[in-house]
């Protein structure tokens, strides 16, 4: 199992992926006044998103922060690739 951060059309995503799938467990995104930065969650918890934060790095921060990953696995030897891959 692998996360890591993949490049998308204005921004990157987080992205957690098995031998059989791919999923988009969270997000950060470039606007007008900063960066919009989401962590992708099963239920209505809108603290996990923000906006306008300064740098692309601070909004990916506050993503991790949240562990989205622990949604689908349980493995405590999961951790962020420092890598950004490319759009798929």
């Amino acid at each position: 199992m692998a996360v890591y951060w993949q490049i998308a059309k204005q921004g990157q995503r987080l992205m957690i992926a098995d031998s059989t799938r791919e999923e988009r467990i969270g997000g950060v995104r470039a606007t007008a006044r900063g960066f919009d930065a989401l962590a992708i969650t099963f239920s209505y918890e809108p603290e996990r998103a923000r906006r306008d934060m300064v740098t692309m790095e601070e909004a990916k921060k506050f993503v991790e922060s949240f562990r989205p990953w622990e949604l689908f696995t349980q493995d405590p030897n999961i951790s962020v690739e420092t890598e950004v891959r490319p759009q798929a």
